[in-house]
């Protein structure tokens, strides 16, 4: 059986102790940032379906310059609340990115606890044919619209 990052119980975890090349190597996207939205980890998976390279992510800010459709109450709101309580964030939801792209079906898992100084983002992109494919949305899902 093939080790899936995306359901682990442990994915926090190993997200906080893994190196660039790891992160790198993973079969999901992972976009990690701090406290304050800047981007400080974008690997190498969702560089490819994004068609954005990790250095016009790492060091912008993530919803308001590079995927301004999860400033949202969905994903970025999520992050925001989950500090200001102090609890931990671990949610999964079926998600459709539209922003720079054909809509584009995804899981997002999004990811963070005190005291972790990188919040997280997995994308798992539905692959052709299953949960409708890329370009076509998830039934339920949620939509990152254009503003």
């Amino acid at each position: 059986m093939r080790f899936d990052l995306f359901t682990s119980p442990d994915a926090l975890a190993m997200l906080a102790d893994a190196t660039p090349e790891a992160i790198d190597a993973l079969e999901v996207g992972v976009i990690g940032f701090d406290a304050h939205g800047i981007g400080a980890v974008y690997n190498r998976r969702e560089s490819a379906f994004s068609g954005l390279l990790p250095g016009e992510v790492i060091g912008r800010p993530i919803f308001t310059e590079i995927a301004q459709c999860m400033n949202n109450y969905f994903v970025a709101q999520r992050f925001e609340d989950a500090a200001f309580t102090g609890q931990p964030l671990d949610a999964t939801l079926d998600y459709v990115l539209t922003w720079r792209m054909r809509p584009t079906a995804v899981q997002l898992r999004l990811l963070w606890a005190p005291p972790q100084a990188l919040r997280w983002i997995l994308l798992r992109h539905a692959p052709a044919g299953l949960g409708g494919g890329p370009g076509s949305p998830l039934p339920g899902a949620r939509f990152c619209a254009r503003p």
